[in-house]
């Protein structure tokens, strides 16, 4: 299976096609809409942009890509289509929860900017605020897709935007704080002495991501295609519970007659399916591929990529693949952590829904749905490593 760098650009003249173009302006807004809040007896106006930019300005000054981004942002509270109101925040207030965003809130960075843990007392609750990097313009890109996609959407595996900030420059996200981190730190690279996790919950966690996706894909009008699914964006909360983030390159899927959204290729490297890498066609099944890798992490405790292994290890997917053809090896696929401690029957279940989402071919690949009611049976199988047999990886 042949792999492309993800992060790569296509060729110049397919950057922005009139069809992605067009799939923005439907998803962000481009026309002015005033929408009465109730709460507040007033109108405000719906966040509005207008993306219709050509990556061609490469070489244009930085000044000048940045206003371009900016010219036509003008944010209130955004009110959703239920009712659901992401607050504004001043600089000032978001600069005070984070101890004017200093060093000991700082808790991770990502592609468009860094996230600190704070506290906000008007609204008496621990936060997360990412700060995206004032002159990227893929950083305001993300900003206006991230408020409307969350502003429109609410599920108890997509974490919930509370509000957000956008004062000259500076444009802030405010999150619920997910107190466990991401599913990637939980997987890879143990502290000495951290407990791994357990058969269950890592079930629980692959089940609960799936069905955050199939909100998107199934439920949410305009259906939305995520594009950055990996275990970095899946965050925990109490108990392990799940919730999808970071939803800067989420796109609207096709609709109608339309199979796919033609679009630059962006996402991660390791994730991408390989069919939207090298065709820059978008679909749905363009996530599953990304959801089969990260239930592949979750299964065998290896990364998607991970170039201190041998060269024909270091894919994830690809080793997978080779490892499949072979039932007997199933038991030494296991992430070593386990140390034997999951069910025989729901391992094979578990690698049998990974190995349908990471088929080359799309549309051999199933849809989320059938995803969420596999994974469902496995969970309600409950493990007990008290009841049952410890699994031998001979």
């Amino acid at each position: 299976m042949k792999f492309l760098m993800c992060m790569c650009h296509r060729s110049n003249k397919d950057d922005e096609s009139e069809d992605d173009s067009k799939h923005d302006q439907l998803f962000l807004g481009v026309k002015k809409t005033e929408i009465k809040d109730p709460g507040h007896r007033e109108k405000h106006d719906k966040v509005k942009v207008d993306l219709n930019v050509s990556e061609k300005r490469e070489d244009d000054s930085k000044h000048y890509q940045h206003s371009l981004g900016m010219k036509n942002l003008n944010l209130k509270d955004e009110v959703s289509a239920n009712g659901k109101v992401a607050k504004t925040f001043t600089l000032d207030e978001l600069a005070a929860a984070t101890g004017n965003f200093r060093a000991g809130y700082f808790v991770g960075e990502g592609g468009f900017g860094k996230v600190y843990k704070g506290y906000i007392e008007k609204i008496n609750q621990v936060v997360a605020i990412k700060q995206l990097d004032p002159t990227g313009l893929q950083g305001t890109r993300e900003f206006v897709v991230e408020v409307l996609t969350l502003g429109l959407a609410e599920h108890p595996n997509l974490v919930k935007l509370l509000g957000f900030c956008a004062e000259g420059e500076q444009r802030l996200l405010v999150y619920e704080y997910m107190p466990l981190g991401s599913l990637e730190n939980h997987l890879h690279d143990l502290s000495p002495g951290e407990k791994p996790l357990d058969w269950n919950t890592r079930m629980k966690i692959a089940a609960g991501a799936a069905k955050g996706l199939e909100y998107l894909h199934d439920k949410m009008k305009p259906p939305v295609i995520y594009r950055d699914l990996k275990c970095s964006n899946i965050l925990l909360g109490d108990d392990y519970h799940p919730k999808l983030s970071d939803f800067g390159l989420a796109k609207v899927g096709p609709t109608g007659d339309k199979t796919h959204v033609s679009t630059r290729v962006m996402g991660t490297f390791g994730y991408c399916a390989p069919d939207y890498a090298m065709t820059g066609q978008l679909t749905f099944k363009s996530d599953i591929y990304s959801f089969g890798v990260a239930l592949l992490e979750l299964i065998t405790g290896r990364k998607a990529f991970d170039h201190r292994r041998p060269v024909k290890e270091q894919k994830v997917v690809e080793w997978a693949i080779r490892s499949f053809k072979k039932q007997k090896r199933f038991s030494k696929m296991v992430d070593p952590l386990l140390e034997g401690q999951y069910p025989e029957r729901g391992l094979y279940q578990a690698f049998e829904i990974a190995s349908r989402c990471v088929q080359e071919q799309p549309n051999m690949r199933p849809v989320i749905a059938d995803v969420v009611t596999a994974l469902d049976y496995i969970v309600s199988q409950n493990y007990d490593p008290q009841v049952h047999p410890i699994q031998s990886s001979r």
